[in-house]
């Protein structure tokens, strides 16, 4: 094993123990989904009224959309 195959597999152990230990939620309000993408609380607002942003039966954004926001980046 090479020491970039160690540290690959080291940071990836890593990660996963991160995330055992913080878990995601699977809805978000909207002041969390803007903290979380980086913009305003009122920017996620006209995104949700433009359509471009998803909430589901409890008024609350489905972590998936903020993923998909992510990744579009």
């Amino acid at each position: 094993m090479t020491d970039q195959q160690t540290l690959i597999e080291c940071a990836a152990r890593g990660a996963q123990i991160y995330a055992e230990r913080h878990p995601r939620p699977s809805q978000v309000t909207q002041v969390q989904a803007a903290q979380m993408l980086g913009i305003s609380a009122q920017t996620v607002g006209r995104m949700v009224r433009e359509g471009r942003l998803s909430l589901n039966g409890l008024g609350m954004i489905p972590i998936s959309e903020i993923d998909r926001k992510l990744l579009v980046k």
